[in-house]
């Protein structure tokens, strides 16, 4: 099931209540990784509420449409909107990182129900998207994949064996969505290793592209409901994001893109996520 009844102003809502709880959730853990949590939360809270199909009391629903946080350090973004949407209690989501916690530091397939793949080792995902695609078309579902990448992560050669593939199976029912947020732990993208002409290149590679801003709600669902459409070709969104998105502190500061706020910087962002 899928909640395509969503209002413009409820979207809006969720996605500030979420970053709010991405920053408690994190700082309360005492580690993990705010930045890219910020800037990916938009582009999942119009999938989980608008697109995917699923269903929160049968994760394993044979019909689901699949999706894979291949950025997998950027999980609290994932917990949350999973908590909203009412796969565990959002009471689970302050225990991020602890022990004995199905929210480890990347995603757990085995520990919860509803992640489709255990990742965090970056530039596996849409290989692993590639393959549940290509299952769908062989037993003739209609159910699709989406993949999460970060910008960071392209600079993996195996995704790029994907990039590849994917026309080659005439994967129409693949969706690659890239946070380009320009950062990644070592500094912004495009010093440590550019990526760019990125939608020159994917074209080049024979996918359907389309650029939106990764934080206009409106532009996200535009962007995603023109992906749905067959064609033979696989489907990929550039979505041009801000690491640390919501807070002014945060907002393209790689220093954010792995440390945890400490309480007092906590509390501050909340307050400002909350009030502006």
């Amino acid at each position: 099931m899928s909640t395509a009844t969503a209002s413009p102003t409820t979207l809006k809502a969720l996605a500030r209540d979420m970053r709010a709880d991405i920053i408690r959730m994190i700082s309360a853990a005492g580690n993990g990784h705010p930045g890219g949590s910020l800037s990916v939360i938009d582009l999942l809270t119009v999938l989980y509420w608008k697109f995917l199909k699923h269903d929160p009391h049968k994760p394993d629903w044979r019909d689901r449409d699949r999706l894979i946080l291949s950025k997998g350090h950027a999980c609290p973004a994932l917990y949350t909107v999973m908590a909203y949407r009412g796969y565990f209690p959002k009471e689970l989501l302050m225990t991020l990182r602890k022990l004995g916690s199905p929210l480890q530091g990347h995603p757990d397939r085995l520990r919860l129900p509803g992640i489709e793949f255990s990742s965090g080792s970056l530039g596996q995902g849409l290989s692993v998207g590639l393959g549940m695609a290509i299952s769908a078309k062989m037993d003739k579902a209609s159910w699709k994949t989406y993949v999460v990448l970060g910008d960071g992560e392209l600079q993996e050669g195996q995704c790029w064996e994907a990039f590849m593939a994917a026309p080659k199976f005439q994967l129409d029912n693949l969706v690659a969505i890239v946070d380009h947020n320009n950062g990644q732990i070592d500094g912004p993208v495009d010093q440590v290793m550019a990526i760019e002409p990125l939608a020159d290149k994917l074209r080049a590679f024979n996918w359907e592209v389309q650029s939106v801003d990764g934080h206009d709600l409106a532009a996200i669902e535009k962007a995603l409901a023109k992906a749905q459409k067959a064609g033979g070709k696989p489907h990929a969104i550039i979505a041009k994001t801000v690491k640390g998105k919501g807070v002014s502190f945060m907002e393209h500061n790689i220093a954010w893109h792995g440390n945890a706020p400490k309480k007092e910087d906590a509390d501050k962002a909340v307050k400002e996520i909350h009030h502006g």
